[in-house]
Order: structure tokens, then C-alpha cells, then sequence
């Protein structure tokens, strides 16, 4: 009875130690995928595209319609700003508030944080914006008295944009920013859930 034991417990042991040497392997392998997508600009500029593709507006004249398949992801544009959303909430913390589609007067999302609100616009857009939303949200800004404010785009700004930005405390988050935020609150998420149950990571 107690060689049966023995052997039950070296079995035990050998698996365990096993078990150990797969999940070191596979952290390792998936740090140094994680650390490869990270530092792949043409691995997020693909991304970025792809949500365009996820959430642009399509056209009855569209010659190339976006069709459902089993693998792509087609969402309502108005789902965009939902999307934007919950990446700041899961990259940057706090509590975020998506506007109704009508009547917001530019303002797409209210983040509110521990230092205060910020405003935001999203846009899912191909091309580079202008400076006419930085304004509207500049504007919006004053009147909220938020201490901040986003401009979020699949695409990228104007020069000009990007100018008239600057010193009025509103970031510019382009498609591959946007990318990047969004890995960010998945490695976020998965920290916590790695907190709350240890014994299944």
C-alpha cells in the first residue's frame, strides 16, 4: 500500500513539474508574441484599417460592399464610438458615457477620470481630418468645463489639424494610436483577471 502511495505521489510530482515547464514555455511565447505585435507599426496600421473595415458607414452606391463572413466583423458605425469607449475605459481607467447619435453638438464621449472630464469624437474615417472637430470639441470644452479632450479616427489629421491642436489640451488619436490603446486595456483586462483568479491563469 505505501509503494502505491509513493508512486501516486512521484506521479503527481512529475506532472506537476511538467504542467510548470509547458506554462513557463507558453508565457514566454505568448510575452514574445505580445512583444512583437507591440512593436509591429505595420501590424497596427493593418489593425487600424481593419476596424475602419469593421465600422464604416456603407453607401448603396458602395462598388465594394463590406459582406458578412465567417471571419470578418461587421458592426454599426454608431457601435464605433461604443468601441472607443470601453478601450479608454480598460487603457486609461475611469468611467466613460457615449453620447446619443443625435443632439451631442460634437461631443461623442464623456470620460470622466480621478483628475477630471475629458471630451471626445470619434470619427471612423480613411483620410486625414481637418481642424473643424478640434474645434467643436475645444468649444464643447469650454462650455463643460472639462480639463481635456480626444479626437479619436481610424485615419490620421491634417497638419493644420495636428497645429491647431496644440496647447489646447486636446490629444489627436489616430488609427495606429488608437490600436495601441486598445492592446493596452487587453493587457489591462487581463492583469486584473490574472488578480481575481490566480489558480485558472
Amino acid at each position: 500500500m505505501l509503494l502505491v502511495e509513493i508512486m501516486i505521489a512521484v506521479v503527481l510530482i512529475a506532472a506537476f513539474i511538467q504542467f510548470q515547464r509547458v506554462k513557463r514555455q507558453m508565457n514566454y511565447k505568448t510575452a514574445l508574441l505580445a512583444s512583437h505585435i507591440d512593436s509591429s507599426l505595420e501590424m497596427k496600421r493593418t489593425l487600424a484599417m481593419g476596424l475602419y473595415l469593421r465600422f464604416r458607414k456603407e453607401y448603396e452606391d458602395d462598388k465594394n460592399p463590406i459582406k458578412e463572413n465567417s471571419i470578418f466583423i461587421k458592426q454599426d458605425p454608431f457601435l464605433f464610438e461604443s468601441f472607443v469607449a470601453e478601450v479608454f475605459e480598460k487603457a486609461r481607467g475611469g468611467s466613460t458615457w457615449v453620447s446619443p447619435p443625435t443632439g451631442d453638438f460634437g461631443v461623442d464621449i464623456e470620460h470622466v477620470t480621478d483628475e477630471g472630464k475629458y471630451l471626445g469624437q470619434v470619427k471612423c474615417f480613411k483620410g486625414d481630418l481637418a481642424f473643424n472637430c478640434i474645434a467643436i470639441i475645444h468649444s464643447n470644452m469650454v462650455k463643460e468645463g472639462a480639463i481635456g479632450g480626444y479626437i479619436v479616427t481610424t485615419g490620421s489629421f491634417t497638419i493644420n489639424a495636428k497645429e491647431y491642436a496644440e496647447e489646447l489640451n486636446i490629444e489627436l488619436i489616430d488609427g495606429v494610436k488608437l490600436v495601441e490603446l486598445w492592446l493596452a486595456g487587453l493587457e489591462n483586462a487581463e492583469q486584473e483577471i490574472k488578480q481575481l483568479l490566480p489558480e485558472y491563469v
